[in-house]
């Protein structure tokens, strides 16, 4: 369990009865078993919504679902295989069977990739990372804008990630996946926002959560801002901000959330250039 779960139990106990920025609104997330996509569960349920849990793990999902029913939230479990088109589609029909409408999908499962050359990475190896990261992304849009359409309208929040912006040697599936989810992403605000749907991913930095703990002590973090990795609860937030209406003219999207990690270059200078 993260360290933050109590607070935002807490802090939904806290504002029960108050109006919140999704009172009323329905939210798909995948991946919520644990980590980002758990905090966005939380954060979500705080802010009103009824939050759909999706992910392949059952226990971290149920555990993530039974956190907000316990603190007064509405959610629901579903253990879902997102890089399989029938999970995908089962996870979208119940949800949408639950509670008559998906006002919020976010698209956040996904894995790291094996730490490998390209000529040493297996095809079985490419296939699992992008069907986990991209193609799950594609089906879970693909399923859940026809409930959006039919309703009117909807919010598309994708994970990307800073390494689909700039490459990292040695995982070429992680980074092309997040790449290709951020033209994803901007191809379906420029199909669908004629029809009131929005969509926009977040480009997360490094984030402290289960998946990233083992090789994160190795990352040089002293150069960005804070001078440490984020927590979940940052991306959470970003994740509120993408489908609340205080982003109502924001389409097509990708919103850095890293620190400052990716504005400097990744070797910075030994000494400050001579000044006039």
């Amino acid at each position: 369990m993260l360290l933050s779960d109590n607070l935002y139990v807490t802090r939904i106990e806290q504002s029960a009865g108050e109006m919140g920025k999704l009172d009323g609104k329905v939210a798909l997330i995948t991946g919520a078993g644990s980590g980002i996509g758990r905090a966005t569960a939380l954060l979500f349920a705080e802010e009103g919504a009824k939050v759909a849990v999706a992910d392949r793990a059952p226990a971290g999902g149920q555990e993530t679902a039974r956190m907000i029913k316990d603190s007064g939230g509405e959610a629901i479990f579903i253990k879902a295989d997102v890089s399989k088109a029938a999970d995908v589609e089962r996870m979208v029909k119940t949800t949408a069977d639950t509670y008559g409408r998906i006002d919020i999908l976010y698209n956040h499962a996904g894995i790291n990739s094996p730490i490998a050359p390209i000529a040493e990475l297996t095809e079985e190896d490419w296939d699992l990372v992008l069907n986990t990261n991209l193609k799950s992304v594609f089906l879970g849009t693909k399923y859940t804008i026809p409930v959006m359409l039919k309703q009117g309208g909807g919010i598309i929040i994708n994970t990307a990630s800073i390494m689909g912006m700039c490459a990292q040697t040695y995982i070429s599936p992680y980074c092309a996946s997040k790449a290709g989810i951020i033209l994803f992403t901007k191809a379906t605000s420029v199909e669908y926002s004629k029809h009131n749907i929005r969509a926009n991913c977040i480009c997360p930095g490094f984030i402290t959560t289960p998946m990233t703990e083992p090789w994160l002590p190795s990352v040089q973090m002293d150069h960005t801002p804070p001078g440490k990795a984020g927590q979940p609860e940052n991306i959470a937030k970003a994740a509120l901000y993408l489908a609340s209406d205080d982003s109502a003219y924001v389409t097509g999207s990708s919103l850095v959330v890293d620190g400052g990690y990716s504005a400097e270059w990744a070797v910075p200078l030994k000494e400050s250039p001579a000044q006039g």
